[in-house]
Order: structure tokens, then C-alpha cells, then sequence
């Protein structure tokens, strides 16, 4: 993994520290001398203040600063492009208010993957049918009559596209692994969780009342040093045997761009005998030859995997998620999940639109379709990653990831950042702490079979001019954007020869930073996107 100059991550540290001091001493003097405005963090006629911690002084102080860049409200459709609400504020992004006007930016920011998310075509004119027919809503929990023949046709079309017996849905996503987890395991179970796993998996993981250990994110060796030693020592204080070891990790990390390694946790489940928990959110329809997740991707039975968790919001442009696994699992499911017998059912509308992205993925709706967007999203999220790598950026996350984060570091770098792109009209997500780590603030891109080569190329030279003016082009070259190996040469051979002929000390491979012209990058990042990446 690339890292930036020792300087830029001290300076990342000092401006956060002078943003924090800055913020205490505005404090110190708003409650000597602007009370008014500091009511609702004291005690007030014997009421405690209810929000009057850490997590409100770093709204007020620190997120409020660039408080523009998130939640920017839009209208229509999220599809290629993406139409916001313009707005201002008067008082330091206290409160916003809305101009009348509008502006179409090229949309890089929205989990749109296969480009469903329209308001025309197959998808759109089958919920209209269905809204027609079944109305808005169903009125009622899964548990009670809330199950209609949508639900079946829907559940059963999940499971035979995931490749498992029986699958259940859900109307919301975070919900999904929120509910499922104390239906799964309780007190005497363990979970294991990668530390980057998503806030659902590790709120629901709180909920069940089992121990939870955490192992170094992608870490295999890691992760066998937790297994061994918790099944060596079995519970705590009475180091009884666990009743389940649950491992729980997602196919594609929304923040990272990374993929788990799943051969070698597969490799590590045959030797332990632990059960497997896969979160494919954003992998789901995403990954693979035929967009099934990270089983068609590494070529792994998913019958290896017990339980398939996957959102049905990002790459099948509708909500809510999904439960997939054995008939035995899922009908335990159905009888003891909070979120099945207290939560709403999936809308028709919402199933609809569910059923008819999936079989044209699939191919038995609107045959070759679904092979096309699977392959223009391939191809987006290649070209653009190597664009920006090339161009210099410091770029996570694996090579076929239609996640791409763009490290900025510097919490300054956010707002200026969003702030550029936008003057170009495209939208861009931008993160930070308490999202990522402290020192690793990033814009995000989500790519889309949506999007056309035009629209990379025009996101390319936009990131090519604002990483010349905001300085943030610190790539080293060791996470790759050079020039695709000669026919016959492998990397081991490249490597040697570096270590041989070039003088690396004590055998170190010695890199070129890639500082491609924006020219080059576009004209050759076509061809070499076939290949693979370096």
C-alpha cells in the first residue's frame, strides 16, 4: 500500500490538533459571553444536556466547517448524471438555504453499478404494472400478511441467481445485518470480524450478546494467529468450548475498494470449522463474469459459504437486502428475526424492480443486456483506476473494484476538493474521520456501467488539474500505473532485475513515481486495461 511524504501525514495531524484547540477556545469564550447559543450543551433547570459530548463538539467545530459537501440534496433521477439543489448559507453552513436554482453534474457518487437506477426502460415500466396492480404497499410485517407472491417470486429468484437453497428479503439494508446477527448466534458464540466491516455488521454483532475479536483487515495470517488462539483458550473465565465461531466479513469494502481473500478464508474455514458470513453489499451484482459477488469472482462454490448477505440497493437500483443460505438457516430466520416480524415488507414496487434487474442480469430478460453492463462496468473501473494512478493520485482498493477512493489526507483537502470538482459540475463523495482513519481522508468515486469513456475522460482531466492545484499527486509508483509488461517478462523477472542492475539497498525494488501527461493517460489506458494492471 502507497503512503504519502511523513511530512504531509504530520501535517494532517497538526491541522486536526489546531482545529481541535481552535474549537475549544471559540467554546470557552461562547459560554462566557454567548450564552444563548450554548444552551442546549448545559444542564438547564435540572434537565441534564443530552448532547453535550465529544461526537457534538466535533460536529460543531470540525464537520460544520465543510458541512457543504455532505448531504447535498438533488432531484430526479441518480443515474449518469445527477441534478442538485443549489443552496447557500449565511452562517458558517449552520443553516442552508435553497436558491430556486438547479445544476447537472456527472453523478460519480451515487452505488448506481449496473446503471438501474432509471426512470425509463424494462425495469421502470414493470414497477409501473406492478404499482398499477398491487398498489404502494403491502400494510403489514412479513409475519403477518405481509407476505404477497412477489416476496416468493423474488426470494426464490435470489436464491437460484446467489446459487444457494433458500433466501429471504428485507426492506432496509443496514437492518438486514442488524437483525440477523442475534437470530444467528447469542451468548457462548463468538464472532470474528475484519476491523473495516461495516457499522451494521458490527451493531448487529452487539445486539446477539456474543464475545466479538477483530483481526487486521485482509489479514489471513492475522486472522489464523485469532483463530488458533481462541479456540485454544474457548470462553473466558470458564474457557469452555464456543457454541459457534461465526466469521464475518464483507465481499467488497465500501471504504477501501478492497476485496476479501476469500480462497484463503475459505482454506482456513475447512481447517477450524468455523462458520462463514459473507456481506456483499457492494460486490453483489458488481463482481464476477456474471455478477454474482465474490464466488463468481474467484471462482468459489457458494456452497462454501453459509450464510450470503447482500444489498439490494446498489448494483439492482432498488432497497432493502437480502439473507441467502441453507432452507434449514433461512426458515430459522423467518420464525426468530426481529426484522421479519416487526419491520415492514418490501414494497411491490420495490420487489418489482428487484425481479426484472436480476433476470436481466441474468439473461432471461432482454437477452445480452446484462452481459454488457457487467462488461462496461468492468472496463469503467479498470480505465478509471489506472487513469489515476498514472496521473500520480495514491489510489486503494483492488484493480476490478468499481470502488475507487482517492487519498487526500489533509482535512482542509476535502471541501477544496469537493469544492474543484464541482465548479467542473461533477459530484463526488467525499470522507473522513470518523468514517476512515484520522490521517486518511479520501474523495470516493463509485463508477457505473452508466457512465461512458467521455465522461471518465472528462473526470480524468478534471483530477489531473485540481491534484496540480491542491498538491495531491504522491503516488510512489509501488501500488502501480506503469506500463504494461513486454510479451514473455513477468513481474518476478522485473523485480530481480531491479534488485540486480538497479542497486536497490538490501534488496529493495526501487519504483518509479507515475507522473503521466493527461494526454498519454487517455491514449493508451484503452489497450492497456486488457491486460494486467501495474
Amino acid at each position: 500500500m502507497d503512503e504519502p511524504p511523513y511530512y504531509y501525514l504530520l501535517t494532517t495531524y497538526l491541522s486536526y490538533l489546531i482545529l481541535i484547540v481552535f474549537g475549544h477556545v471559540r467554546d470557552f469564550f461562547g459560554k462566557k459571553f454567548h450564552k444563548r447559543d450554548y444552551r442546549h450543551l448545559q444542564a438547564n433547570d435540572g434537565y441534564a444536556a443530552l448532547n453535550s459530548d465529544f461526537d457534538n463538539f466535533y460536529i460543531r467545530r470540525l464537520k460544520m466547517r465543510i458541512n457543504d459537501c455532505f448531504a447535498r440534496p438533488i432531484t430526479g433521477v441518480p443515474g449518469r448524471y445527477i441534478t442538485l439543489i443549489d443552496r447557500t448559507s449565511d452562517d458558517h453552513n449552520l443553516h442552508f438555504k435553497f436558491t430556486g436554482t438547479t445544476t447537472e453534474t456527472l453523478n460519480m457518487s451515487s452505488y448506481n453499478y449496473l446503471g438501474f437506477a432509471q426512470s425509463e426502460g424494462p425495469c421502470a415500466d414493470a414497477v409501473e404494472d406492478t404499482v398499477k396492480r398491487y398498489g404502494l404497499t403491502i400494510a403489514s410485517s412479513r409475519g403477518d400478511v405481509g407476505t404477497s407472491d412477489l416476496h416468493v417470486e423474488v426470494e426464490q429468484l435470489i436464491a437460484r441467481f446467489i446459487g444457494k437453497e433458500s433466501a429471504m428479503v428485507f426492506s432496509m439494508g443496514f437492518g438486514t445485518n442488524a437483525s440477523a446477527f442475534p437470530a444467528l448466534i447469542g451468548k457462548g458464540c463468538l464472532v470474528i470480524s475484519d476491523e473495516l466491516n461495516h457499522a451494521s455488521i458490527r451493531f448487529g454483532a452487539r445486539l446477539s450478546g456474543a464475545m466479538i475479536e477483530m483481526f487486521k483487515h485482509n489479514d489471513i495470517k492475522d486472522l489464523e494467529r485469532v483463530l488458533r488462539s481462541v479456540i485454544s483458550q474457548g470462553q473466558p473465565r470458564t474457557h469452555r468450548p464456543w457454541k459457534r465461531i461465526l466469521l464475518a466479513v464483507e465481499g467488497l469494502y465500501s471504504m477501501e475498494g478492497t476485496m476479501c481473500n476469500l480462497p484463503g478464508i475459505v482454506s482456513l474455514k475447512k481447517k477450524y470449522k468455523f462458520h462463514l458470513f459473507v456481506d456483499e453489499a457492494h460486490s453483489i451484482g458488481a463482481l464476477g463474469p456474471k455478477g454474482k459477488g465474490v464466488c463468481d469472482y474467484f471462482g468459489i462454490n457458494p456452497s462454501e459459504v453459509d450464510i450470503l448477505m447482500g444489498t439490494l440497493t446498489k448494483s439492482f437500483g432498488a432497497n432493502g437486502g437480502y439473507i441467502a443460505g441453507d432452507k434449514a438457516i433461512i426458515d430459522k430466520l423467518r420464525l426468530t428475526n426481529a426484522g421479519s416480524i416487526y419491520g415492514e415488507a418490501p414494497a411491490p414496487a420495490v420487489l418489482t424492480q428487484i425481479a426484472a434487474s436480476l433476470r436481466i442480469i441474468s439473461g432471461e430478460f432482454v437477452p445480452g443486456q446484462g452481459e454488457e453492463r457487467l462488461q462496461r462496468l468492468a472496463f469503467n473501473s479498470r480505465y478509471l483506476r489506472l487513469g489515476l494512478k498514472r496521473l500520480g493520485f495514491i489510489v486503494y482498493g483492488h484493480d476490478d473494484s468499481p470502488i475507487i477512493p482517492v487519498l487526500l489526507y489533509n482535512p482542509a483537502k476535502m471541501p477544496a476538493f469537493s469544492h474543484e470538482m464541482l465548479k467542473r459540475k461533477i459530484s463526488v463523495v467525499v470522507v473522513g474521520y470518523p468514517a476512515t482513519p484520522l490521517v486518511s481522508s479520501r474523495a470516493r468515486f463509485c463508477v457505473s456501467a452508466a457512465h461512458t469513456k467521455d465522461d471518465l475522460d472528462r473526470l480524468l482531466d478534471a483530477c489531473d488539474k485540481v491534484g496540480d492545484v491542491l498538491q495531491i499527486k504522491f503516488s510512489s509508483g509501488i501500488a502501480g500505473g506503469a506500463e504494461p509488461l513486454p510479451e514473455g517478462v513477468t513481474a518476478e523477472m522485473v523485480k530481480e532485475w531491479k534488485r540486480t542492475e538497479k542497486g536497490g539497498m538490501q534488496g529493495d525494488v526501487i519504483f518509479q513515481p507515475p507522473r503521466w501527461k493527461l494526454e498519454d493517460v487517455l491514449k493508451k489506458g484503452v489497450q492497456d486495461v486488457k491486460v494486467p494492471l501495474r
